[in-house]
């Protein structure tokens, strides 16, 4: 297990902790103490990891603090999807070309696919990146590198599948740091029905450390009754943070589910709250 791993697994503790034990507000002591680390240590880790305190990032993932991105984010929904303008002032879109598969790779499982995939360390833990030559069409974030191929074949039963790093997916660093430094668009290749990819195309719209409701998307995309829908669909986006469906949550504020752990969903957003410069920081 690498460094970083170990890393986001005691952050990983830690929040769940902190989630468990909220209306206590559990100390700094007491949270240190529950993944086994001094106060100290556990500060400069959380510190380094998150690019702030324990304290500010709880109040990232508050449910007051989602409520208020929410309320001012239907303020500026409009502007926002019709821009799709990041933090970084860049459009998230123009770094992410998307291919649809063909209706025979679509319904045959991936049998004519030769799929390429490697692992891939980000700061919530190892990425299974997978890609044909059209581009990525698989991002999963796994436990252990033999859950790789498992992921994979749940998409793409009848493809061949092999170990090997291509260039694309040592982009997938990039993503977690600075998009816009990529020079050239990330492709994906997919396999969804129309009403998926238009679900998926609208995730690339929501800006970082920003969020939306299922109603949100159902209403963007022109079909304001099908919030169900969009919940099906968000939920079966093959491709983890890049298509950002962490930042979809419960009207109530609160995050709700996510394909590869709650845990790890508040942690993306928690990151990501961290992250933003000082200037979107005071947008919201």
């Amino acid at each position: 297990m690498s460094q970083q791993q170990l890393n986001y697994e005691r952050i990983a503790k830690a929040i769940a902790f902190i989630q468990a034990n909220f209306k206590q507000q559990p100390s700094l002591e007491e949270i240190a103490a529950h993944i086994s680390l001094s106060p100290f240590h556990f500060q400069r880790l959380f510190q380094d990891w998150a690019g702030t305190t324990p304290k500010k990032f709880l109040q990232y993932i508050s449910l007051q603090h989602a409520k208020k991105i929410l309320q001012v984010s239907k303020s500026t929904e409009i502007a926002t999807f019709e821009t799709g303008l990041s933090s970084s002032s860049r459009l998230h879109e123009l770094f992410v070309k998307i291919e649809h598969m063909s209706p025979a790779e679509y319904k045959n499982g991936g049998v004519s696919l030769q799929i390429n995939y490697s692992i891939q360390h980000t700061p919530f833990g190892p990425l299974c990146v997978a890609s044909t030559t059209k581009g990525i069409c698989h991002l999963a974030f796994i436990e252990n590198k033999e859950e790789a191929v498992t992921s994979i074949k749940l998409h793409y039963p009848n493809a061949t599948i092999r170990h090997q790093e291509e260039e694309i997916h040592n982009k997938i660093d990039k993503i977690f740091s600075d998009i816009s430094s990529i020079p050239s668009p990330l492709s994906l290749h997919l396999k969804g029905t129309p009403f998926q990819l238009k679900v998926w195309e609208a995730l690339l719209k929501i800006p970082k450390g920003q969020l939306r409701t299922y109603s949100d998307i159902a209403l963007h995309i022109g079909n304001p009754k099908a919030s169900r829908a969009v919940g099906t669909a968000i939920g079966s986006n093959p491709i983890a943070f890049l298509i950002p469906c962490h930042r979809v949550i419960q009207t109530s504020g609160l995050f709700g589910g996510y394909m590869w752990g709650a845990t790890r969903k508040t942690a993306i957003i928690g990151w990501e709250n961290a992250n933003l410069n000082t200037e979107s920081d005071e947008t919201i």
